[in-house]
């Protein structure tokens, strides 16, 4: 399994993370071999939310399955992220819903620590002065090591290290062969032809690898939003041939093939994979053995529907 050293944060973190977002599908017993099968896969980090499954279900899923596995708490990673209150239909990142927050991940996750803590999605009236607050009462309880944030542009960026004292080391973006919006328009600049020249995310990629926060790409195969899996879409033919010449060249599936694109890319993203399948994640976990060069690079890029200008 590749492994990343996080400026400012977790070192020797896998580049691929287990999203836990789905575990509520499975019992504890499925959940811990799911959670050992990772680890002895090289998977040492993990990702929860406070808003996966009713009432946090997931983390409490995953709380009782790690003691069934037999992994030391000291040898993995485990982030979670707050801020989405579905019940309320509002994102909150106010002082009290962060420390609350925490300390309910906590409680069902059966930690005393957080590895990392992300506020996730922006709350449209946040406030960085009780954001930091939070930040420095958890950092000095220790029940957060490090913080960091989840679809967040780069002038909220701003304003949060402005105020807060801890450096943010990461932001999850959404990231894929398919979703590619983090690094199209640079492509296209000034091309009025295509509307990939729009601006839609404000180079936030470059600005988290100027200002070292590494960048962990969630739904890494799924097509649109929440439209499937780009992998033997009939829809998507060009790209599911060059998939599949690269995975015979290299002796890996089509699965792999799109994540090792990913982890490619020079800003040494961490994608976050979420299947329950033990199966497909050995599937997805081949991915790390792939290196591919910069024009097989290119050829899927190209192959996914852009073009050269």
């Amino acid at each position: 399994m590749k492994q990343i050293d996080i400026v400012n944060g977790p070192q020797g973190a896998s580049q691929i993370i287990l999203g836990c977002m789905r575990m509520t599908a499975l019992n504890t017993d499925d959940a811990a071999n799911l959670t050992r099968t990772a680890y002895e896969l090289g998977i040492n980090f993990f990702d929860h939310a406070t808003c996966y499954g009713r009432d946090g279900e997931a983390e409490t899923r995953f709380g009782d399955a790690f003691s069934k596995t037999g992994i030391r708490r000291e040898d993995v990673y485990i982030q979670s992220k707050c801020g989405i209150l579905s019940e309320k239909g509002e994102f909150n990142w106010s002082k009290e819903t962060i420390l609350e927050s925490v300390n309910d991940s906590l409680r069902r996750l059966k930690l005393d620590y957080l590895d990392a803590l992300l506020l996730h999605r922006p709350d449209l009236l946040y406030e960085p002065e009780q954001i930091a607050e939070a930040f420095d009462e958890l950092e000095k309880s220790g029940k957060v090591r490090f913080f960091g944030v989840s679809n967040v542009p780069t002038m909220m960026l701003e304003v949060l290290r402005k105020y807060i004292r801890q450096p943010l080391v990461i932001n999850q973006l959404q990231f894929s062969l398919d979703q590619s919006q983090l690094i199209d328009q640079t492509l296209y600049v000034n091309n009025l032809t295509s509307e990939r020249s729009i601006v839609r995310d404000n180079g936030t990629l470059d600005y988290c690898r100027l200002h070292d926060i590494t960048v962990q790409a969630w739904s890494p195969l799924q097509k649109g939003l929440f439209q499937g899996c780009f992998v033997d879409d009939p829809e998507l033919p060009e790209l599911n041939r060059v998939l599949g010449e690269l995975g015979e060249q290299y002796g890996v599936s089509k699965t792999a093939i799109a994540i090792a694109w990913i982890l490619r890319h020079p800003a040494k993203i961490q994608t976050i994979v979420g299947t329950m399948n033990t199966h497909h994640l050995r599937d997805i976990c081949e991915a790390a053995k792939v290196d591919l060069t910069h024009n097989e690079w290119y050829r899927l890029y190209l192959a996914s529907g852009k073009y050269l200008p």
